[in-house]
């Protein structure tokens, strides 16, 4: 079983959470990398008491660049815990296909599923 792993991207730190919040299912085991801090409080916060969510940020640079090692190590330990469902929060899309690339490298080729992106609407 893989897990289904969306990028999301567009708007503001605040917008992408609050478009991730509006995903999650109750009973569902779901990890999300967010890059950034949120401009203001975060939605997201409120569900730190939920065992099923794992949430990990990583300081803003592009994660396909500067990034990659961070993302690698979190993603791995992620990865571990076997969630059903992974959203990527990405601050600026300029990478976004490379990111996809690096995805669909082995290892992560055979334990994610790569969906369409989610955009925040503008």
């Amino acid at each position: 079983m893989t897990t289904l792993t969306s990028l999301v991207t567009g708007g503001g730190a605040r917008k992408r959470e609050t478009l991730i919040l509006g995903h999650l299912a109750s009973n569902q085991k779901t990890a999300i990398i967010l890059e950034g801090l949120p401009d203001g409080s975060s939605e997201l916060d409120a569900q730190t008491g939920n065992s099923l969510l794992t949430i990990v940020r990583i300081a803003p640079g592009c994660m396909c660049c500067t990034g990659n090692m961070i993302m690698r190590v979190h993603l791995n330990r992620i990865l571990r815990s076997k969630p059903a469902r992974l959203y990527i929060s990405v601050a600026n899309s300029e990478h976004i296909e490379q990111l996809r690339l690096f995805l669909a490298q082995p290892p992560y080729d055979t334990l994610l599923t790569l969906t369409d992106d989610i955009a925040v609407a503008t």
